[in-house]
C-alpha cells in the first residue's frame, strides 16, 4: 500500500478506490436476492436433488410441471395429458426451436413422468430440460 507523507504532494497515488465498486456490488446483490424468488415458477413442486447445474441458453422456453397430486401444467395452465400434447404441438409448430423445462415433484409416479416425457417427444420438441434441486 502506498501512503503519502505530509510533505510529499508531488507523488501520484496509484491505488484504486474500491469503495464505490463495493457499494454498487452490494446494491446489485440485494436487488438479485429480492427479485430471484419472483422469477421462479409459481407451481409448487418438490424437485429431486442432484449435483448437476443446468444453464439453458435457449431463446424461448415453456415449463411443464407435474405436482404431487399428478396434475399437469403447461406454464400455469392445468391440462390433461392429451391437451398437453396438443398444446405442445401447437407451440412447436409456431416456434420449432422451443425448449421445455420439466418440473416433476419427487413423489410423483415415474410412469406419469415417463408419459409426459413421451408426450413432449411426440410433439416434436427436442430440447428438454428436467429440472432438479441441488440443495
Amino acid at each position: 500500500m502506498a501512503f503519502a507523507a505530509k510533505g510529499d504532494s508531488d507523488e501520484v497515488m496509484s491505488e484504486i478506490n474500491v469503495t464505490p465498486l463495493v457499494d454498487v456490488m452490494l446494491v446489485l446483490l440485494v436487488v438479485f436476492i429480492v427479485t430471484a424468488p419472483l422469477l421462479t415458477n409459481s407451481i409448487k413442486v418438490n424437485l429431486p436433488q442432484t449435483a448437476a447445474n443446468i444453464s439453458p441458453e435457449q431463446k424461448r422456453s415453456v415449463s411443464v410441471s407435474v405436482d404431487a397430486q399428478g396434475k399437469l401444467y403447461l406454464d400455469r395452465t392445468e391440462l390433461d395429458l392429451a391437451a398437453l400434447g396438443t398444446g405442445l404441438k401447437t407451440l412447436h409448430d409456431r416456434e420449432p426451436d422451443i425448449a421445455v423445462h420439466l418440473n416433476a415433484d419427487r413423489s410423483v409416479n415415474y410412469g406419469l413422468v415417463a408419459k409426459v416425457m413421451s408426450t413432449i417427444d411426440r410433439a416434436g420438441i427436442t430440447k428438454l430440460s428436467v429440472l432438479t434441486s441441488n440443495e
